[in-house]
């Protein structure tokens, strides 16, 4: 059994991974196909060196994984439960708020 702490330690991680909006876009992007850095650098219009930051960050919240394919990392979601909750996030926040904005846009840091 898990405990309050623990739970508010989870939520609080996978919280900084979406605070940021280039890892936000990144979840998303890797919630519908696993990816290469190079294809996510030109999805996003990032640069190599920022995409590489970022997938960093999410690598060590637990949030994505590297695969070695050949000389090439793909990177894909943790675990695809993940890519639902994604899902189910987005569509309560618009069930319950679909008219507002969040009014703190800043960069925080990486999680």
């Amino acid at each position: 059994m898990l405990t309050v702490a623990h739970d508010i330690g989870i939520l609080a991680r996978f919280g900084r991974a979406l605070a940021d909006p280039i890892r936000a876009r990144l979840l998303l992007a890797l919630r519908d196909a696993p990816a290469h850095p190079a294809d996510l650098a030109e999805q996003l219009g990032i640069s190599r060196s920022r995409l590489s930051n970022h997938l960093a960050c999410l690598r060590g919240c637990g949030l994505v994984v590297a695969v070695p394919v050949g000389r090439r990392t793909r990177y894909e979601l943790t675990d695809p439960r993940l890519g639902e909750a994604l899902d189910v996030l987005c569509t309560a926040v618009l069930a319950v708020a679909a008219d507002r904005a969040c009014p703190d846009t800043e960069d925080k840091g990486c999680c």
